[in-house]
Order: structure tokens, then C-alpha cells, then sequence
């Protein structure tokens, strides 16, 4: 039986190619190459290019693979672009969901672990973000990840498909080997946009707001390791083949880290000294969010292993240093 990896020439996706195979998995890749990358998917993977909005394609890949489990990575994920441009969040993130859907019923597949994120929670009612706190999302890409949740509880409900969905904060870092990394067009993540200065790539790092009512007044976020996210779907993959009943996970280090303190950290990895230039606040960016992982330590027994934020910029570092232009040529 395999393992379907929906994105998984993306950014999380490909990590967790890599290590579901390093695990001794079989595994399917789907992915319509639009941010993903095809040098990004692992060789021993079997790959298919293709739109899960086809309901065809999506029959094809289950008709020619015995899937046991999906895990969806295929959704668009810019915060910005889904306010100017909602209805592309709304067709490829809810309208490929259901056709994804359809197709899982029709070939009687039941188990699916999917990508969420913290933005389903909008603003956070209390610090750190429990699975059990309010969700209000602030943006577009927000309340279509949450939409996506509600198709798997109701379809779930009707024909017994059971998920599970993990809401995290800031991927970041690199695969340790330095040969899959982050590589965004447009990139919007604030670790690879510091890394650009070094790298030649720009001349500053923007900050966007030093007058929250925080430490240093800038934005505090909560930075995962990107190999221990891959990790988490993993063991949430687990979790289903063991027959337990659908869940929502956070996911993060419970340790927040201001701009400031990220920049910081990364002269320090580089050497280089990373001007900075302060800018107005960005509409819809709270102050703090970082998140509580007790119940996916608890019931996944999942334990972040990269949480020094030195050894993740320079995880990142070592990638950006041998990509500059990420996996173009």
C-alpha cells in the first residue's frame, strides 16, 4: 500500500517525501507544479502531474496506485493574495478539496491528514493557541483552510472518512542534506527573505512594525523546523492506520521569537550584518502567536527535535547558500 502525497513537490510536502521514505514507505506524488518544483521530489517517489480539480486524474492516480492514506499539501497559501484574489483560494483550495473527495468515496479510500494552519484562528483569544480556542479567521486563505477542515468532519459523518488536521505556525528551515530547501515565487516567509541579504539578493530586511506591545515591539511567531512537520504528518498517518477517531493538531515549539530576535539570530549564522529598515505595520498581522503542542506530544508522541532557532536559520542557510536562485538553474 502506498501513501498519496498531494503538493508533494512543494516546500512541507517534499520534506515529508523525503522522509516517508526514509521510513520505508511507498510513495505517490501528485502535484500541478504551480509553486511546487519537480527537482524537489524524491527519486525513489512516483510522480504524476496533474490538477486535483480533474476529477479524471485524480480517479487515474487511485485506479493505477493501491493509496492506503492522502496527505494534502495542494492548496494555494499566500495570506495577501487570497484578500485581492479570493475566488482562485476558493476554486483551487475547496473546489480541488471536493473533487478530491468525491474521488476518496468513490475508491472507498478513508484516511486523509491535511495541512491546515493557524490562520483558521484569526486573532488569538489567549496565548499560547489551544486546538479548543475560537475559530475566526482575518483572511481569505484562513477560512478556506477551515472550510477544507468542515469537508472532512461533515464527509466523514456520511461515509466514515476519517482525518486528521494539523494547524501550524512558521515552517522554516532546510532538509539537513541541503538538497531540498524553501524556494518560493514570490517568497513571502520572513527567514528566506532575511537570507536574500546575504545572499546578494537585496539590500535590507523590512520590518514591518517595531510598536507592538511586545518585547521589542516587533511581531512574535512561533517557527517550526520543517523536518519536524514532516514528522508530524507521519505520525498523525499512524495515528489513522491505528484505527483512532479524527483530530485537529497544533503544531509548533510553544516558543515564540520576535523579527527582531530572527534577524539577530541570522547575522549571527551568516556573519553578514543584515541592515534592517522599519517600515508601517502590514494590516492583519497580530502581535504574538505562538501555539500549545501538548496534544500532539501527548497523543502522537511527537517531539520536535530542531527547536534551537540558530540550528534552523542555519539548516536554512546552508540551502540558500547553494541555491541562490532555489532550484532554478
Amino acid at each position: 500500500m502506498a501513501v498519496l502525497v498531494l503538493g508533494g513537490a512543494g516546500y512541507i510536502g517534499s520534506h515529508t517525501v523525503y522522509e516517508l521514505i526514509d521510513y520505508g514507505e511507498e510513495v505517490v506524488v501528485a502535484d500541478n507544479l504551480e509553486t511546487g518544483h519537480i527537482e524537489a521530489v524524491h527519486p525513489k517517489a512516483k510522480f504524476y502531474q496533474g490538477d486535483i480539480r480533474n476529477r479524471a486524474f485524480v480517479d487515474r492516480v487511485f485506479e493505477e496506485n493501491k493509496i492506503d492514506t492522502v496527505i494534502h499539501f495542494a492548496a494555494n497559501s499566500l495570506v495577501g493574495e487570497s484578500m485581492t484574489n479570493p475566488l482562485k483560494y476558493y476554486d483551487n483550495n475547496l473546489c480541488g478539496t471536493k473533487v478530491l473527495l468525491e474521488s476518496m468515496v468513490a475508491h472507498r479510500i478513508d484516511k486523509i491528514v491535511f495541512s491546515s494552519t493557524a490562520a483558521t484562528y484569526g486573532e488569538p483569544e489567549n496565548i499560547p493557541i489551544l486546538e479548543t480556542d475560537r475559530t475566526h479567521p482575518t483572511n481569505c486563505y484562513g477560512e478556506t483552510k477551515l472550510s477544507m477542515e468542515k469537508m472532512f468532519k461533515w464527509t466523514g459523518r456520511a461515509h466514515g472518512l476519517r482525518y486528521v488536521s494539523l494547524r501550524y505556525f512558521n515552517a522554516c528551515g532546510a532538509h539537513e542534506s541541503g538538497q531540498i530547501g524553501e524556494a518560493h515565487a514570490p517568497e513571502t516567509h520572513l527567514i528566506p527573505l532575511i537570507l536574500q541579504v546575504p545572499n546578494g539578493k537585496r539590500e535590507s530586511i523590512t520590518i514591518f512594525g517595531d510598536d507592538y506591545p511586545t518585547e521589542d515591539g516587533t511581531c512574535i511567531r512561533d517557527y517550526i523546523h520543517v523536518t519536524d512537520l514532516a514528522m508530524a504528518h507521519i505520525l498523525a498517518m499512524r495515528y489513522l492506520r491505528g484505527g483512532n477517531p479524527s483530530n485537529i493538531f497544533n503544531l509548533g515549539n510553544g516558543v515564540g521569537f520576535s523579527v527582531k530576535e530572527v534577524i539577530e539570530t541570522a547575522r549571527l549564522v551568516t556573519g553578514h550584518p543584515i541592515p534592517a529598515v522599519i517600515e508601517g505595520r502590514r494590516a492583519g498581522d497580530p502581535a504574538r502567536l505562538i501555539a500549545s503542542s501538548e496534544k500532539a506530544r501527548e497523543v502522537l508522541n511527537w517531539n520536535p527535535q530542531h527547536d534551537d532557532l540558530g540550528k534552523i536559520i542555519a539548516s536554512a542557510w546552508k540551502w540558500h547558500q547553494s541555491h541562490p536562485n532555489g532550484f532554478a538553474k
